[in-house]
C-alpha cells in the first residue's frame, strides 16, 4: 500500500512539474510583420527599419512579441502569413510583394479577427484596418518641381520609370503633369528601368546613344540612379546637368551632402513607414481593435545639401 502511495505521489508530482514548465508566465500578444526580403536598397531599408522597430516596440511593451517574416516573392509571402496566423498573431502588418496575390490571405486574416495594417502598396480590396504609405503622387510632383527649378524651366529630359504598377503610375503621372507646366522643358523619352540597378545602367546607355543632348534624367529611384550614374561616368558626357533619384539611399544622400555636381538632390520615400505601420498595430490592439488613424500618408521631401544631414544615417544598410 505504501509503495502504491509513493507511485501515485510521484506521478502527481511529475504532472505538476510538467504543467509548471508549460506555464512559464503570462502569454505575450503576438504581432506578425510580413515584408519583402532585402533584394535591393529600399527593401533593405524596410528590413532594417522593421528590425529596429521590433526592438523598440518589445522594449516599450514587454507584453508584446513581434515576429518578423521576410519573403522573396508573393507565393512565399502568402505561405509565411499563413504560418503567422497559425502562430496566433493578434495583429498583422503586411507590405505586399504584389497586391493581387496577397489580398485573399489578408482578407482571411481579417475574418479571423486579426488587426490588419498594410504598408506602401494597397490591396486589391481595402480590407485593412490601417493603410500606411508614402505619397506617390507627391513623390513625382516634388521631383518635377525640384528638377524644373534646377534647370531654370528649360531643357531636354528623359524619364526612367519603375515596375508597371499603381505606385509607378501615380508617380509618373504626377511628374509629367507638373513638368507640363514648364513649356521650356521637353520630355524626350520615358521607359521602365524596373527599379533595378543593372537595368538603370543599360537604359542610361540607351538614352545617351539615342540623344546627343540630354540636360537631365528623372530616375525616380536611388538604386537605379547608381547604375545610371555609372553609365554616365563611363560615357564621359558633360551635357547632363542633373540626375534625380528618390528613396533616400545612404550612398545618394552622401553624394548630396558632399555637393556632387550631378546628384544635387534626391526625394524621400522613407523605409521607416514600416515602423509607422508596426506602431499603428500596437495602438490598434491597445485601442480594442479600432484604428486611431485609418490612413497615414507620409509626405515626400526634397533632400538638398542644406538639409541632407537630417536624412543621412551611417548605420543604416540602405
Amino acid at each position: 500500500m505504501m509503495k502504491k502511495w509513493f507511485v501515485l505521489f510521484g506521478a502527481a508530482l511529475l504532472a505538476f512539474t510538467l504543467a509548471s514548465c508549460g506555464d512559464a508566465g503570462p502569454k505575450k500578444t503576438k504581432i506578425g510583420v510580413s515584408i519583402p526580403a532585402a533584394d535591393h536598397g529600399w527593401t533593405g531599408g524596410i528590413v532594417y527599419s522593421a528590425e529596429q522597430a521590433k526592438k523598440r516596440i518589445e522594449k516599450e511593451n514587454p507584453d508584446c512579441e513581434v515576429i518578423l517574416s521576410t519573403a522573396r516573392d508573393a507565393a512565399e509571402q502568402v505561405n509565411k502569413i499563413e504560418n503567422l496566423l497559425v502562430q496566433g498573431v493578434k495583429a498583422l502588418v503586411v507590405l505586399p510583394q504584389e497586391p493581387g496575390p496577397l489580398t485573399n490571405i489578408c482578407a482571411e486574416a481579417k475574418k479571423k479577427g486579426v488587426f490588419l495594417v498594410t504598408v506602401d502598396r494597397g490591396l486589391d480590396r481595402p480590407v485593412q484596418d490601417v493603410y500606411v504609405a508614402g505619397d506617390n503622387a507627391g513623390f513625382g510632383r516634388v521631383a518635377a518641381e525640384a528638377l524644373a527649378k534646377a534647370l531654370g524651366g528649360k531643357g531636354d529630359i528623359a524619364i526612367m520609370e519603375g515596375i508597371p504598377c499603381v505606385v509607378n503610375t501615380d508617380r509618373v503621372a504626377a511628374f509629367k503633369a507638373e513638368i507640363a507646366k514648364y513649356p521650356g522643358i521637353k520630355v524626350l523619352d520615358s521607359q521602365s528601368a524596373g527599379w533595378d540597378t543593372e537595368k538603370g545602367l543599360k537604359l542610361m546607355e540607351n538614352f545617351l546613344q539615342k540623344y546627343p543632348k540630354l540636360d537631365a534624367v528623372w530616375v525616380g529611384d536611388d538604386d537605379v540612379l547608381i547604375g545610371a550614374l555609372k553609365a554616365l561616368e563611363e560615357s564621359k558626357r558633360t551635357d547632363v546637368k542633373l540626375m534625380l533619384g528618390g528613396g533616400g539611399a545612404k550612398a545618394i544622400v552622401r553624394r548630396v551632402l558632399d555637393r556632387d555636381p550631378i546628384v544635387r538632390m534626391t526625394v524621400t520615400y522613407p523605409p521607416k513607414m514600416i515602423d509607422v505601420g508596426m506602431t499603428a498595430a500596437v495602438e490598434g490592439l491597445k485601442n480594442g481593435g479600432k484604428a486611431k488613424q485609418p490612413t497615414n500618408i507620409i509626405a515626400s521631401e526634397v533632400v538638398t545639401p542644406e538639409n541632407a544631414r537630417e536624412y543621412y544615417f551611417p548605420e543604416s544598410i540602405y
